[in-house]
C-alpha cells in the first residue's frame, strides 16, 4: 500500500496546492466540491453531493457483500488572510487552509484511488466534509445520510487531522477515549439599572457583579470539577459602558467552556447558570445566559484505536506511532460521528523539514505550514486501516 501510495504522491500535491490556492468558507464551497468530483471522476464510486452543503459522499462496493468503513476527510477553510509566501498560497483574500483540510481532501482522494484498484468484501464510504470550522458539516452530513450510504451503518469510522506544529513530522499520535474537547459558547447579561457614576446609590450597577461573575467561574472549575475530568472556562469578552461617568443598564459577557465528558459538560453549563443567577440576585439584579451548544466531546473507541496503533506499526513502524498522554482542548466535529460509530480520529504531524516542531506556527496561525511529503502516507494509512478492518469484520 505505502508503494502504491508513494505512485499517488505528485498527484496528491498537485491536487492539496490547487486546493491551497483557491480556499473556501463554511457549508457551501461550490469550488472544492467541483475538484474533488473531477478528481474521483473514473473511480467505480457512487458519488452523492449534498443539498444543505456542499458535500460529496463517495462509496465504493467490494467484490461482494459485508461490512462498511467510513473514513472522513474535510475541506473548509478559515477566514484568514494567508502570510506564508508560498508560491502556491491562497489567492482569495481573506481565506486561508490554515489548518491543514487542504491536505485531508487530498489523502482522502488518495485513498479512493487506492482502494479502487483493491479487492475486498464490503463497502467504504469517503465523506468529504465541508463546514468543520465551527458550521457543524458532519451533523448536516449525518442528517442528510452519510452514515448510512452504503446501505448499512459503519462498523467503524477513521480520520485524520494534519498538525504544522508540536508534532514531528511523519508521527501519527492518537489516544483512546477522550481526544478533544467539547465547545461551547454561553452569553450572559447581567441586568441593572443606569444611572450618573457620582451617585451609584441612585442606580444599580451591573460592573461589579459582572466582575464578580468573572472570578466565580475561575473558582466553580476549580473547586467543583475533578481534577482529572477537567473544565476549562474562558471569558473572551465583557462589555459594559459607555463613558467613566455613566452607570449603564446592563454588562455582557462573552464565555468558551471546555469539558472532556458528558457529565462534566453538563454540569458545568447547568452550574454557570445557577452561579450567574445566584450572584447577580445577589446584588439585587437580574440575569439571562444564553447558551450556543457546540462540538460534543471527541471520543475515540478504545478497541479501533488499537486497531489504528497496530496497523501504523506495521505499516510504519512503531517508531511512527506516539500515544498522546491528554486531551487537547481544541474541538472537532468528527465528534458527531463518533457518537453514532466507534471509531478513531488520528493526528499526523505535517510540520515542513527544517522547523523546529515546538516552535513551528500551529494550526489556525495566517503563517502556518504543512509538509506535502505526509500526503502519500496519510492517503495510505486511511486505504490501510479500511481494507484491514473490513477484513476483520469480514
Amino acid at each position: 500500500m505505502r508503494a502504491a501510495a508513494g505512485d499517488l504522491q505528485d498527484d496528491l500535491v498537485r491536487l492539496r496546492r490547487d486546493l491551497h490556492r483557491e480556499p473556501e468558507l463554511g457549508l457551501h464551497l461550490p469550488r472544492t466540491q467541483e475538484k474533488v468530483l473531477a478528481a474521483l471522476d473514473g473511480l467505480p464510486l457512487e458519488t452523492k453531493t449534498g443539498t444543505a452543503l456542499s458535500s460529496v459522499t463517495g462509496v465504493l462496493h467490494g467484490a461482494s457483500p459485508g461490512p462498511v468503513v467510513l473514513l472522513r476527510g474535510d475541506m473548509d477553510a478559515l477566514p484568514l488572510t494567508e502570510r506564508t509566501g508560498l508560491p502556491f498560497a491562497s489567492e482569495t483574500p481573506g481565506t486561508m487552509h490554515a489548518c491543514g483540510h487542504d491536505l485531508h481532501t487530498a489523502m482522502l482522494v488518495g485513498a479512493a484511488r487506492l482502494l479502487s484498484s483493491a479487492e475486498f468484501a464490503g463497502s467504504v464510504v469517503f465523506m468529504f466534509q465541508p463546514g468543520e470550522e465551527g458550521e457543524a458539516g458532519a451533523r448536516y452530513m449525518i442528517e442528510e445520510g452519510v452514515l448510512d450510504a452504503a446501505g448499512q451503518r459503519p462498523v467503524a469510522a477513521y480520520a485524520l487531522h494534519v498538525a504544522s506544529s508540536l508534532v514531528p513530522a511523519g508521527m501519527f499520535v492518537t489516544r483512546r477515549g477522550p481526544i478533544m474537547a467539547a465547545a461551547d459558547e454561553l452569553h450572559i447579561r447581567i441586568i441593572g439599572a443606569g444611572g450618573h457614576g457620582s451617585q451609584p446609590h441612585r442606580a444599580q450597577d451591573p460592573i461589579p457583579a459582572a466582575s464578580a461573575v468573572v472570578t466565580a467561574l475561575q473558582t466553580l472549575a476549580t473547586r467543583a470539577f475533578d481534577a482529572f475530568d477537567p473544565v476549562v472556562i474562558t471569558v473572551g469578552s465583557f462589555h459594559a459602558g459607555t463613558a467613566a461617568n455613566i452607570i449603564p443598564d446592563e454588562a455582557r459577557l462573552g464565555v468558551t467552556v471546555r469539558s472532556f465528558s458528558a457529565d462534566a459538560r453538563t454540569r458545568v453549563l447547568d452550574g454557570i447558570r445557577a452561579l450567574v443567577g445566584g450572584i447577580a440576585s445577589a446584588h439585587g439584579l437580574t440575569s439571562e445566559v444564553d447558551y450556543d451548544i457546540g462540538y460534543p466531546v471527541t471520543v475515540n473507541d478504545a478497541g479501533e484505536t488499537e486497531f489504528v496503533a497496530s496497523t501504523v506499526g506495521e505499516l510504519y513502524g512503531p517508531e511512527r506511532f506516539v500515544w498522546a498522554p491528554d486531551p487537547m482542548t481544541t474541538a472537532e466535529d468528527f465528534s458527531f460521528v463518533l457518537e453514532e460509530v466507534p471509531g478513531s480520529f488520528v493526528f499526523l504531524g505535517a510540520c515542513p523539514p527544517g522547523r523546529d516542531p515546538n516552535t513551528a506556527p500551529f494550526n489556525h496561525a495566517a503563517t502556518a505550514v504543512f509538509d506535502d511529503a505526509v500526503l502519500s502516507d496519510g492517503a495510505a494509512l486511511l486505504a490501510e486501516l479500511a481494507l484491514r478492518r473490513l477484513a476483520a469484520a469480514t
